[in-house]
């Protein structure tokens, strides 16, 4: 689904990524201090990985592409069919996931008056960086705000463009 409404697809895509990030993020805030769910052991941090999704092609194939369309200026220069490249301008979207980053130690926290706590009084606490965390949610956040500014200026662009 390219041309007027490809931007619409790409900006989806860049929100539904960043909210799982968001999503994430808030939860390894929200369980610094768990020490025991229903996997056992300590919480694990949970981290999102942004990929290329390659269902409506890859963002190589939509470069050469658009490459191929803006270097053929005169019908004698070669056609698109000669180079292989499918004249269909298909966007790439971000895929995203969540994962279990899986730590080899977790912080051994003093504590022996924590059920939790070992034979020794440590307490294996989740290994997580507070500060990371809330630097990651700034970020996730200024990107979904830069995907909805560029739905915006979409939307007014398209807007506009019908009331010529």
């Amino acid at each position: 689904m390219s041309g007027i409404f490809g931007i619409f697809q790409i900006s989806g895509s860049g929100l539904s990524g960043q909210r799982k990030k968001l999503n994430a993020v808030a939860e390894n805030i929200a369980n610094v201090e768990t020490t025991r769910t229903p996997e056992g052991g300590p919480y694990r941090r949970k981290q999102v990985v942004f990929k290329e999704s390659l269902k409506l092609g890859s963002f190589t194939q939509s470069l050469k592409s658009a490459v191929t369309r803006l270097v053929r200026t005169d019908e004698k220069h070669m056609s698109l069919s000669k180079k292989g490249i499918s004249s269909k301008n298909d966007i790439p979207s971000v895929g995203s996931e969540e994962m279990k980053i899986e730590p080899d130690s977790f912080k051994m926290v003093y504590d022996p008056t924590h059920p939790d706590a070992d034979e020794s009084g440590y307490v294996a606490m989740p290994d997580i960086n507070i500060i990371s965390e809330m630097v990651d949610m700034m970020a996730a956040t200024r990107a979904y705000e830069a995907n909805v500014s560029a739905v915006k200026a979409a939307k007014a662009m398209y807007k506009e463009a019908l009331n010529i």
